[in-house]
């Protein structure tokens, strides 16, 4: 840029001002070595002091990376939230447009290009104009000792530190300037310029240009106009001044001086310039949400943000771990799917409202990943408590969302039927359930053989029905007495630590572990819940909950990855068997019957005592969600959800199916378009005691064939011998229980062979006391009469 007629100063104005530029000059601290050493004779100092004074200042000022803004993304690289101390995103100066770069440069520091830390010309014509004004009319301070400001203010860690940098003193600028020779030796001025441009503040919470041209004009740096790099490049002496959002009519004016000093410097023509100031600022402001409280998904990012922050390899204190996250420039790669969040969130909207005096929450998980793929609640983040917000975390542990948990239950009977299981116990096992059983709390194993110390009596009411039952139906019913009697057989040692393996965080001093365990006494969120599910629908593998799958760096370089972390818990057949039952609850005569979706689903409902909180815990083989509705009002006391309102409907009693399931529904109904079809491996009989199972059809197939078939579905053979029938002889004629029944496993099915000849029906006598409706003769062994054929 050529230095316009205007600006070049006269002789003689400079001879008369010489004196006063000599005095000023040293005063300033402009006493840099080769730049105004001439000056030192005039003031009576010697050159080689001067030089020495200089070279004497610190000159290692390294720099640190600047604050950039994070990006939380979803799996296919949408951003879901943003966190930032400043809203600052880095780029080359390759990417940022000329006509940015002409502007800044026209209005800041115009021969930049042209001479080193200092400005001796623009600084003298500063001092001169200035001090001719009686005040501070021209800037002095070069792109570089800009910089060199605005990186230590960046890099001040203290409110002292912070001041210095600020500070109108001789020292300060002496300092900076001394900082500013260093930089224009090690770096070229490409660096220099480029940094200035992503280091600079722009106002309104924007630093560096990428992101102002994000605020506002909603475009990139790389793609800015004569009007957007005029306006951006007016506000870097004064951003809240000429805020042009703010104030328009001083952004206009300020945007017009640049464009002015752009025909000045015959950057533009003045006609263009001219023509230019005459349209509107053409703003197009793009808000830039920080934290997550403006997400689209608030608590799956408070979750993701604490996740990282206990993750010691980020940084080796929770402080330096947030510094990373609020200021690195990471892309945050998560594993919600946006479409099972808004399934989520419209279905809680529908059932418990903010202000209500009960907390609604889902929580979903993918078996055999651990991905958490939705989190959702009903109280809104947000400080207004009154409106019904908070910002507590009611779906996730305490250590990540600081909520204590909630009873779940009788959701946790899974763990005792998963431990009989185990223990070789028959799902056919008679239990007699009454209405109120009394059991001595002393007759209860815990582990290493031990019994638990009480001399107390444990009574159990039902809240369902009562009799003799096996574990099919003692679990579909929910019946208390029954658990409380298995318990006894099971011991509590092994289904509490199996619960541990499967996500539930109790703790490692058992102090939980209590014959009410099978209740659901201890306290969980629900993601612990849908993670301990999870396992079950992946057939005993366990993988810890994932919100996270990489983190990048701002160079878009892998910084970590977060692989699945699975372990098999429990034996493939046992979950098989679990499922089984499970899906009995999910079935048109389970508590689920309204609540069926279009493929294989299974489920365990959950009510603790007073109702207080209530579970529908169902799951597909693809995923396990958890659903909790949780009387608490608006002082975050518990309170029983009996007589509430719930989304504006009376609920006289609450229940986990008729409560918290259509919750559950109307959530899973419009995710299940999404699930892959898939069903439940269905239990081998050989390996569980007791499954139902069906018996094959084996009729018309050779014996041996048959006897295999029925072996291999877990049942044991009895030959009952020859039989009339049709069909050939040595073949099945039929089989007791019949082909296409249910029984259970290890039951002995009596294969009978065909002899070759039909069977033929005796003859009626008139006096009909011989027919075969009286069980003797072929009626009795054959089965025809039976219905077994």
């Amino acid at each position: 840029m050529t230095l316009p007629p205007e600006e070049r100063l006269p002789a003689s104005r400079v001879a008369s001002h010489l004196g006063v530029m000599a005095v000023v000059a040293a005063v300033m601290g402009v006493v840099v070595a080769g730049l105004v050493i001439p000056f030192a004779g005039v003031l009576g100092i010697a050159s080689k002091s001067l030089s020495h004074t200089v070279e004497s200042l610190p000159s290692d000022l390294r720099t640190q990376p600047l604050a950039q803004q994070t990006k939380i993304v979803d799996p296919n690289g949408q951003t879901i939230a943003t966190l930032y101390d400043e809203n600052r995103i880095n780029v080359p100066l390759s990417q940022i447009s000329r006509k940015m770069v002409k502007s800044i440069l026209a209005i800041e520091d115009y021969r930049f290009y042209q001479h080193g830390a200092l400005d001796l010309k623009g600084t003298l014509r500063a001092l001169i104009t200035n001090q001719s004004s009686g005040g501070v009319v021209q800037g002095g301070s070069s792109i570089t000792q800009q910089m060199v400001k605005m990186t230590l203010l960046a890099q001040a860690k203290t409110k002292k530190e912070r001041k210095a940098a600020t500070a109108d003193t001789y020292a300060r600028k002496l300092s900076e300037l001394r900082y500013a020779i260093a930089f224009e030796q090690n770096y070229s001025k490409d660096w220099i310029l480029e940094r200035y441009l992503n280091i600079a503040y722009f106002g309104d919470g924007a630093y560096g240009v990428q992101a102002a041209a994000r605020h506002y004009f909603g475009t990139n740096a790389k793609d800015l106009t004569w009007i957007q790099g005029a306006t951006l490049a007016g506000l870097v002496k004064n951003p809240s001044g000429y805020d042009p959002l703010r104030n328009p009519d001083r952004g206009l004016q300020r945007r017009n001086v640049v464009l002015d000093r752009l025909a000045q410097l015959n950057v533009i023509s003045q006609h263009k310039a001219d023509r230019i100031k005459k349209q509107p600022l053409g703003l197009h402001p793009v808000a830039t949400p920080n934290g997550c409280i403006n997400s689209s998904a608030p608590f799956f990012c408070d979750y993701v943000v604490n996740y990282l922050e206990h993750d010691p390899s980020l940084g080796k204190t929770p402080a330096a771990r947030k510094k990373l996250l609020y200021t690195g420039g990471l892309t945050i790669h998560t594993t919600i799917d946006p479409r099972f969040q808004t399934a989520a969130d419209n279905s809680i909207r529908h059932h418990v409202f903010a202000k209500d005096q009960a907390i609604g929450a889902l929580a979903m998980v993918e078996p055999g990943t651990g991905d958490v793929k939705a989190l959702a609640q009903s109280r809104p983040m947000g400080r207004d408590a009154k409106a019904g917000q908070t910002f507590l975390n009611y779906t996730v542990p305490h250590e990540y969302g600081d909520s204590a948990g909630f009873q779940p239950g009788s959701t946790f009977k899974a763990f005792v039927l998963a431990s009989a299981i185990q223990q070789g116990i028959p799902l056919t096992e008679q239990i007699s359930a009454p209405a109120v059983v009394n059991i001595p709390m002393s007759q209860y194993r815990v582990c290493d053989g031990r019994h638990f110390t009480s001399t107390d009596t444990w009574q159990v009411h039902t809240s369902t029905v009562s009799g003799t039952m096996d574990l099919y139906r003692g679990t579909q019913e929910s019946v208390n007495p029954f658990f409380a009697k298995l318990e006894l057989q099971t011991g509590l040692c092994e289904p509490y630590r199996l619960a541990q393996k499967m996500g539930i965080g109790l703790n490692d001093k058992a102090t939980e572990m209590v014959p009410s365990f099978t209740l659901g006494v201890a306290s969980v969120s629900p993601l612990e819940l849908a993670d301990a599910y999870a396992t079950f629908a992946a057939r005993g593998l366990h993988c810890d909950p994932r919100p996270v799958t990489s983190i990048d760096d701002s160079d878009e370089h892998t910084l970590k990855t977060y692989p699945q972390q699975c372990q098999q818990v429990i034996a493939a057949p046992v979950a098989d068997a679990v499922n089984d039952v499970l899906r009995g609850v999910q079935s048109p005569t389970g508590f689920g019957a309204n609540l069926l979706l279009n493929q294989e689903s299974a489920a365990k409902t959950g009510t603790n005592d007073n109702n207080m909180s209530v579970w529908y815990m169902g799951y597909t083989p693809n995923l396990a969600t958890a659903s909790m509705i949780a009387g608490a009002n608006q002082l975050g006391h518990w309170v029983s959800l009996n007589g509430q309102l719930l989304a504006g409907s009376y609920v006289p009693t609450a229940h986990g199916s008729t409560t918290a399931g259509p919750m559950w529904y109307d959530a899973m109904r419009v995710i299940q378009q999404w699930l892959p079809d898939a069903t439940f491996t269905p239990p081998n009989g050989n390996d569980i005691n007791g499954v139902l199972t069906t018996v094959p059809d084996v009729s018309g197939l050779p014996y041996d064939q048959a006897a295999q078939q029925i072996k291999q579905a877990g049942f044991t053979v009895v030959d009952g011998g020859y039989r009339d029938s049709g069909n050939p002889k040595d073949t099945v004629a039929y089989t007791s229980p019949s082909g296409g029944s249910q029984v259970a496993s290890g039951t002995a099915i009596t294969i009978y062979r065909s002899d070759g000849t039909p069977y033929v029906p005796p003859k009626h006598h008139n006096s009909g006391n011989n027919g075969p409706g009286n069980g003797n003769g072929n009626g009795n062994g054959h089965g025809h009469g039976n219905g077994n054929g």
